[in-house]
């Protein structure tokens, strides 16, 4: 997980967001990670992040199985076209080191992996970078 945040960190105009007690954040979202291009460094106010990390199930979301120690899920928007041809079929949505349709969200352009590993992580990282520049793309459009 930290080697994914330290890797979004890295792409150019990154912001990334790790919500911590005491902060202006839900204490749900706390430990957290949630992924912005952001160049001025401040939080977008009408825009949504392009990928987060959760480290536990939500109370809408939780087929992922996330609150046993050491479970986490890294979510990224890629676009209702992108999401056919990422996908691994037939799998159930708690598997590790697979992409999956997000669970909640998939219907929307989103992917998911529980536990990135071997098979995976050059893939979340790929698809990062690329929700990442498309974050960007879309910014640039706003401003013109």
């Amino acid at each position: 997980m930290e080697q994914i945040i330290a890797t979004v960190r890295g792409f150019d105009g990154s912001l990334v967001v790790v919500p911590q007690p005491g902060g202006d954040s839900p204490e749900i979202a706390w430990g957290d990670a949630f992924f912005y291009y952001a160049p001025d460094g401040r939080m977008p106010r009408n825009t949504q992040p392009y990928g987060t990390i959760v480290t536990k199930d939500y109370p809408d979301d939780t087929a992922s199985d996330l609150d046993p120690p050491g479970r986490w899920r890294v979510n990224v928007q890629v676009g209702r076209t992108a999401l056919p041809e990422l996908l691994e079929e037939g799998h159930d949505p708690a598997t590790a080191d697979v992409v999956l349709p997000h669970p909640v969200h998939g219907s929307l352009g989103w992917v998911c992996v529980v536990n990135p590993g071997a098979r995976t992580t050059g893939t979340v990282v790929r698809l990062l970078r690329e929700a990442h520049e498309a974050a960007r793309a879309r910014a640039a459009r706003r401003r013109s």
